[in-house]
């Protein structure tokens, strides 16, 4: 392999033989033509053998010619494909963007966002990666994450949160419930029912944000069954196993016969954060940041 042949000499090589004329080449590169002849030479000096057979009159490819348009016409396509590959890449219009979300934010605007990122960058392949605030910010420090969508994470090193959507918790409650017919209801009213929860594993702020209407009673809950995901919940609460606090976007997929009530007095509430690792300056994180919604009360 010659490692002095630069692509230049290609694109030099291929205007002389598709015109067959150094005059019209160097015309065509706009540059002079003794400039061009004296690059044709020293490739051909380069690779060992003549290029084209030149007389006065005419010019014609020789047998290595004929092979090397050829192959310098395929070079070169691969090279400007390979090009603007990279240049995508560095751009953020191409690759793959590993993004967590927890699945109570999927009714919610984030993902809607995605979804907007996918049809603007089609090149770029978005792996979401379903999981608990806890799982997905210990991914994202150790670099498994680009980027995580999580609901009231605890602080962790070398990341980076930032308040996108907040929310009011709501009760749910089974329809036969005694109190399934309020049109609100407080912590201290639910604190001594049963109660069906996540498990603190999920998130430990995420736990005691979302117990909160009911600790404000100055009394804890017995958790009497967890489950690891809110529609697991809302079903199992509907079944009559016991009551729920539940952010109110992750009360869209409850059953019929469970019944969703607005809490009253508390100011308890849920943030949905975009994380993120620190100094994160990367194109292709910053072209999805700026699709999804700025920080909003709901």
């Amino acid at each position: 392999m010659n490692t002095g042949v630069e692509l230049r000499h290609l694109r030099y090589f291929l205007a002389v033989a598709d015109e067959l004329h150094f005059g019209r080449a160097a015309a065509r590169l706009h540059i002079a033509q003794p400039a061009l002849t004296q690059q044709i030479q020293r490739l051909e000096t380069l690779l060992g053998t003549r290029l084209f057979d030149r007389t006065s009159r005419t010019v014609a490819l020789t047998p290595a010619g004929v092979v090397l348009r050829d192959r310098a016409t395929s070079l070169l396509g691969h090279a400007e494909r390979d090009l603007a590959e990279i240049t995508r890449i560095g751009q953020g219009s191409q690759g793959t963007l590993h993004l967590g979300f927890v699945p109570s934010v999927l009714p919610l605007e984030p993902l809607r966002g995605v979804r907007e990122f996918r049809d603007r960058f089609p090149l770029v392949d978005v792996d979401l990666v379903e999981g608990f605030t806890s799982h997905l910010m210990e991914r994202l420090a150790n670099g498994t994450l680009d980027m995580a969508i999580v609901r009231d994470p605890d602080d962790q090193p070398g990341t980076v949160t930032v308040p996108l959507i907040t929310e009011p918790f709501v009760a749910v409650l089974a329809a036969d419930h005694p109190l399934a017919d309020r049109d609100s209801i407080t912590g201290a009213e639910l604190a001594d029912n049963p109660l069906v929860f996540f498990p603190r594993a999920a998130g430990g702020l995420a736990h005691e944000k979302n117990l909160a209407p009911l600790l404000e009673s100055g009394r804890r809950p017995h958790v009497v069954q967890e489950a690891t995901n809110w529609t697991i919940i809302l079903y199992l609460v509907a079944a009559g196993l016991g009551v729920t606090i539940a952010p109110r976007s992750a009360t869209f997929t409850a059953p019929a016969s469970a019944r969703i009530i607005p809490v009253a007095d508390t100011d308890a509430a849920t943030t949905i954060y975009i994380a993120t690792r620190e100094n994160e300056d990367r194109p292709l994180v910053r072209n999805l940041l700026e699709l999804l919604p700025n920080q909003r009360t709901r």
